[in-house]
């Protein structure tokens, strides 16, 4: 019986692979800061990547699905034995590197460190390591983005966008994401190697939008605005607490196609992600 640490295992990308995992026979050991329901074959572990008790000396795989920043520093002081390490990081590593957000360009400079340190530390002990770098991810209710705007949807019985949102997206399902990570476990195309994971569709930002709000059940209206009439309106949306990761730079990207090539991870293992035919249960946790 194969066994893993997997790190983020209650995150939205966390509950699938985990769920593959014990679907495949593996024995999982998990860590989380809240109380977790164990189950056969999976053992819950209390704490972070500062401090965590009883994690095995040793693993077949370690799946990282939180930031991967903090996961390559504990990677590069840790000594467990592991022959497979599957990290997912975010193409934002690439999006985001000019942005005119300084937040986001320091984002985008530590995932680029962060890849480089996972990468030397594994190199050093002989340990195959790949990164998985997802697009805008969906699906399970719980990301920062298509969800939030179905909550303010819903609520609100519409959604604006500034005109001239066309620029191009590829978004992502949790279950893909989770099927890619157990994918490259035994692909030895993917040893050292870092892959983007767009999803299975590339669409206009105001389609993206347009089927998530079609998927509502309330069927919320699209309208599209200004730029100001759009930003004002944004300010008073984040002072109620909503859509406050929308900030300038990312509504300066609505107009920019954002586009990865699916390819190298299609050929190396198989990767075959579903086109966006979103449901309401995807916005939802």
């Amino acid at each position: 019986m194969r066994s893993a640490l997997v790190f983020g295992g209650s995150g939205q990308i966390g509950v699938q692979v985990i769920g593959l995992l014990l679907e495949n026979g593996w024995r999982v050991h998990a860590v989380s800061r809240t109380p977790q329901i164990e189950a056969t074959r999976l053992t819950w572990l209390r704490g972070d990547l500062q401090k965590v008790e009883g994690i095995p000396s040793q693993v077949d795989a370690i799946f990282s699905l939180g930031p991967l920043d903090h996961f390559s520093h504990w990677y590069a002081r840790s000594d467990i034995a592991a022959q497979r390490v599957i990290a997912f990081g975010s193409t934002s590593m690439q999006t985001k590197q000019e942005s005119s957000d300084g937040h986001e360009r320091d984002l985008a400079m530590r995932l680029q460190q962060a890849e480089a340190r996972l990468f030397e530390t594994a190199a050093a002990r002989r340990v195959a390591a790949t990164v998985l770098r997802p697009t805008l991810v969906y699906g399970a209710g719980r990301d920062r983005s298509l969800s939030q705007i179905a909550a303010v949807a819903q609520r609100f019985g519409f959604f604006l966008l500034p005109r001239g949102a066309h620029g191009l997206r590829q978004p992502v399902h949790v279950e893909d994401l989770a099927t890619a990570a157990l994918a490259v476990v035994d692909a030895a195309a993917s040893h050292g190697r870092s892959y983007a994971l767009p999803g299975g569709e590339t669409l206009q930002y105001v389609e993206m939008v347009s089927r998530t709000l079609s998927a509502l059940q309330t069927r919320p209206r699209l309208l599209q605005v200004p730029a100001w009439l759009f930003g004002i309106v944004l300010s008073a949306a984040q002072a109620m607490g909503r859509m406050r990761g929308l900030g300038a730079a990312a509504v300066t990207r609505m107009r920019e196609d954002l586009v990865f090539d699916i390819e190298p991870a299609r050929r190396d293992f198989g990767y075959s992600p579903r086109a966006f035919r979103p449901t309401a249960s995807d916005f939802f946790f």
